[in-house]
């Protein structure tokens, strides 16, 4: 694949010499309160700990791979226990965008999905895809190098998945528009996105940065998101969920060792180190026609 051939990134060798590296183990998967655990547990720990450890940074999890627990900086199963009581992903097939390393992917199958196709274009997190895969073995789960706007526009998922992207879009409508194009009639959309609080249609456009993330674009209150779901042609859209963001769901830890969410705040948390309202995140369920 294009994205993945020699001289596309400087570190893909040493990716590459750690997925190299994976001691062969018998696959399978399974969620264990929450963790996706993948593979069986293999004799050497600390030799697989240092291959993994070439991967970092591991945003999305938590995984346990061949006996190894990495606690990424998401508590992505927090996250996935919000959301997915408000989908029924039973025999579905699903799209996944911004997906990084797959972890939501394992959760939807788990919970029924019949396919599950993710995207993302950052590199790092199609190897340590590729690392869980060795664990887990093949299955109905593929994950893709691509940005979303790379892939062809069929209508051909049940439901598609937009989580930590549309903040990350300078046009939103765009994007919802896109996502609306790849729904089958009567497809579900979950948006789960940064919002600001108020009762009014508004939104926020950090001039610089935003909890010291770049690229970061139009956070609505929840009466406009959902009126931007209303004019890209979504029914029924409803907020399922408002959840602030904690330094206890998004931290800094070994396997993922740089600035993260404690670091952007105010000392008392009262706001982003910008002086903006911290994090809150909503998660928006539509309906296609």
């Amino acid at each position: 694949m294009e994205a993945l051939k020699p001289g596309r990134h400087g570190d893909l060798p040493k990716w590459q010499a750690a997925l190299d590296a994976l001691p062969e183990a018998e696959t399978g998967w399974r969620i264990e309160d929450g963790v996706l655990v993948a593979g069986n547990e293999i004799e050497d720990p600390e030799s697989l700990t240092e291959s993994l450890m070439q991967l970092v940074p591991w945003r999305k999890g938590p995984l346990r791979l061949g006996g190894v627990a990495i606690d990424t900086e998401w508590r992505s199963d927090w996250k996935w226990n919000r959301v997915a009581r408000h989908v029924n992903l039973g025999g579905k097939r699903v799209l996944d965008i911004g997906a990084g390393n797959g972890y939501f992917g394992w959760r939807m199958l788990a919970d029924g999905a019949a396919q599950v196709v993710g995207c993302d274009p950052t590199l790092v997190f199609q190897m340590q895809y590729r690392a869980i895969e060795h664990f887990a073995g093949k299955s109905n789960h593929l994950l893709l190098p691509l940005k979303f706007e790379q892939l062809p526009a069929r209508a051909d998922f049940d439901v598609v998945f937009s989580m930590g992207v549309l903040y990350h879009r300078k046009n939103p409508q765009e994007h919802l528009q896109r996502i609306r194009d790849h729904l089958a009639e009567q497809g579900t959309a979950v948006i789960e996105t940064l919002i600001i609080p108020g009762e009014g249609d508004d939104e926020l456009d950090p001039p610089d940065r935003y909890a010291n993330m770049r690229n970061v674009h139009h956070l609505p209150t929840e009466c406009r998101l959902l009126r931007w779901l209303e004019q890209a042609g979504f029914q029924n859209a409803r907020v399922v969920d408002i959840t602030p963001t904690s330094s206890h769901e998004q931290r800094s830890t070994e396997w993922m060792p740089f600035h993260s969410l404690a670091h952007a705040l105010s000392e008392d948390r009262a706001l982003t180190i910008e002086g903006h309202h911290p994090p809150q995140r909503a998660t928006a369920i539509a309906k296609a026609p």
